[in-house]
């Protein structure tokens, strides 16, 4: 199982970024997916989860009308448009499929026994 993020960077505030996420390894069309992220000092923050379909897709309230979670279950790909960026979104962003427990919706910190399996990161720092 492989799960590789691409696309972080250094953005101005307001600024915005897409990231990528190349999987192979698992049957991807089967399995919810996920973006997850921790900030610096902080723990693992749930953010998006998009079904198998990619019609229904579902967003922490910090990022919710700013980030668009998206799939390709052709390529095997997850994205995440990122719009609207603030310092408080700097974070190391890791995707994520669904563990024992589908994550559809929460606010409550979570960790990696939350989910499958994994990648490992890319960064996103906000700064001006």
């Amino acid at each position: 199982v492989q799960l590789v993020e691409s696309g972080g960077g250094l953005v101005q505030p307001g600024g915005s970024l897409r990231l990528s996420c190349a999987t192979s390894g698992f049957t991807f069309s089967d399995v919810w997916m996920y973006w997850v992220r921790q900030a610096p000092g902080k723990g693992l923050e749930w953010i998006a989860s998009i079904n198998t379909d990619g019609d229904r897709p579902y967003y922490a309230n910090s990022v919710d009308g700013r980030f668009t979670i998206s799939r390709d279950n052709v390529k095997n790909m997850l994205y995440l448009e990122m719009r609207g960026l603030k310092r408080a979104d700097t974070a190391l962003y890791q995707c994520a499929s669904e563990g024992k427990d589908t994550i559809v919706f929460t606010t409550d910190p979570i960790s990696q026994s939350d989910l499958g399996s994994w990648g490992q990161g890319t960064q996103v720092t906000v700064s001006s």
